[in-house]
């Protein structure tokens, strides 16, 4: 290791080192001055409903891929297949978060008051 190279580390950790001491004063001022919901985003429900309508979307399109192979409109049938599977797995996790938010609310149900 040559001296430059060896500067080069140093001013490498002093850059890191004054790029961690903003991102701490930033952290600092967003605690002294919380977000209003405007700026906060779209809210649970709001989330919720657009992941919804997305999966409701690929199965939609995924059914529409089939009419037209079956049509003859298209014949990309790894299209449809990617389609299906798309829309297979949206609907699988949207079961997944369905059961999980079910089994909490019974477990929070269950609990002594």
């Amino acid at each position: 290791m040559t001296s430059i190279s060896g500067i080069r580390a140093l001013e490498a950790v002093g850059a890191t080192a004054q790029n961690a001491s903003i991102k701490a004063d930033t952290i600092k001022n967003k605690m002294a001055n919380p977000p209003s919901q405007e700026m906060t985003g779209a809210s649970f429900a709001d989330r919720l409903q657009e992941s919804l309508n997305a999966v409701a979307d690929a199965q939609n399109n995924a059914a529409q891929s089939v009419v037209d192979y079956e049509t003859g409109k298209s014949e990309d049938l790894t299209k449809v297949m990617v389609d299906q599977q798309i829309s297979s797995l949206g609907f699988q996790m949207t079961l997944n978060v369905r059961n999980k938010a079910l089994s909490a609310y019974k477990e929070i149900m269950n609990m002594p008051v």
